[in-house]
């Protein structure tokens, strides 16, 4: 019984392919080339946004770093993509043969629907976000923005037609550290999914079915289109980047998050 995972190319994808190998049924990894980590800032902006703009990115290429290294991969059989080559007949092919226990993918475009069907059995997506609340995209700088840090998480659901709208099979928490910035909470995010992943892994190969939750609401379906370099200023200007502690210290609304969990 074996895994398929489907990733990006960034330092968190492979720090969450590093976890899934320690299960020892890790057979293949199809690794999509995504887009440049530190964008350049739009032209029009003025300066002051642009600075916030090019701090904000390098921040994150930083903490990723720091938090995750460079992007390590175990050694298994790999297949380097790009994103149209994702529904290849190449692709379908290495999940109908490999994924005899479960496919994951995590930081990828949407799977087609030829190819979740060459999965057999467990069929997972991981979304760097909780759902139904954050759904899409950028769901780990919108619970911040919105003055919720405590809503950073990560859902793992069963891969369905609809984009984040599948079966929860479980979700973790950032945990709350003093002094974390926006950036160390998103990743304190996935290396709590990081822990959790394998056990989660085992239970799919070890059952034929696992427990889950419906998403029992619509929730907010987040663009990538919404973000906009005017929003950083609320991290940066207002809250000095200090959300977190903001959080810890009860000047924010308290309101804890009703999470589904395996364990």
């Amino acid at each position: 019984m074996s895994i398929v995972f489907i990733c990006g190319n960034h330092p968190r994808h492979a720090f969450i392919a590093r976890c899934l190998a320690k299960t020892g049924k890790l057979s293949f990894l199809i690794i999509e080339e995504r887009e440049q980590f530190t964008p350049q800032p739009p032209a029009n902006l003025d300066e002051h946004l642009t600075a916030l703009f090019k701090f904000h990115f390098s921040e994150r290429e930083r903490i990723e770093s720091q938090f995750f290294g460079t992007a390590k991969w175990p050694e298994v059989a790999t297949l380097k993509i790009q994103a149209s080559e994702l529904s290849s007949q190449a692709v379908i092919d290495i999940v109908s043969k490999h994924a005899t226990a479960l496919l994951i993918s995590y930081g990828c475009h949407k799977l087609s629907s030829q190819l979740l069907n060459a999965a057999p059995k467990h069929k997972w997506n991981c979304h760097g976000g909780l759902s139904p609340w954050y759904k899409g995209a950028i769901t780990h700088f919108w619970p911040s923005y919105l003055l919720e840090p405590q809503m950073t998480g990560m859902t793992v659901h069963q891969l369905s037609e609809q984009l984040d709208a599948g079966n929860i099979i479980h979700q973790c928490l950032a945990p709350l550290v003093r002094g974390d910035t926006l950036h160390m909470l998103a990743a304190r995010a996935v290396m709590a999914l990081g822990d959790d992943l394998p056990h989660l892994a085992e239970l799919a190969i070890a059952q034929e079915s696992i427990a889950f939750a419906p998403q029992s609401s619509s929730g907010m379906l987040w663009r990538s289109s919404q973000w906009q370099p005017h929003h950083l200023p609320m991290i940066y200007d207002v809250y000095k980047d200090g959300i977190v502690d903001a959080y810890l210290d009860g000047k924010l609304l308290h309101k804890a998050p009703d999470i589904f969990r395996q364990f």
